[in-house]
């Protein structure tokens, strides 16, 4: 791999709207991971998450819950501090589409109904950051520089 490799990797758009998109979307991705890991903010933990992702058929539901939460965490904290923005973005919105095809989409469109709706916007907003990039305030820009 050349240098030229990892200034795609992490080349952005210079604008300042990504900036806007990133923290929130990676705060709620940070604390959703931190649910499924640690079993904060009245999550189960990498036990009671995995039992639950046994139980729908996403097996082994351990390392399952392990991959949705690191995921989730650390792709939630790189959209937070805007380093390697679009692999973290790829990898979110992969989580997401699972997460849509695998627990939300039966349930129809609203989350009142368990639905996919909250996952969706999630999904569009890493969608976005994946084509966009990390944006001027980012590790990523000043690692280009």
């Amino acid at each position: 791999m050349n240098n030229t490799f990892f200034n795609k990797l992490l080349d952005t758009n210079p604008g300042w709207g990504a900036l806007a998109l990133r923290i929130p979307v990676g705060i709620i991705f940070v604390a959703h991971g931190a649910q499924k890991l640690f079993g904060l903010f009245g999550g189960y933990g990498l036990e009671g998450t995995g039992q639950w992702l046994d139980s729908i058929g996403l097996s082994p539901g351990y390392l399952m819950a392990l991959l949705a939460g690191g995921t989730e965490f650390l792709g939630g904290l790189a959209l937070i501090i805007g380093l390697l923005v679009r692999p973290a973005s790829a990898a979110l919105a992969f989580a997401m589409l699972v997460a849509i095809f695998t627990v939300h989409a039966q349930n129809g469109l609203f989350m009142s109904n368990n639905g996919y709706e909250f996952a969706l916007a999630l999904l569009a907003a890493s969608v976005s950051l994946l084509f966009s990039g990390a944006g001027r305030a980012s590790v990523d820009r000043l690692a280009t520089k």
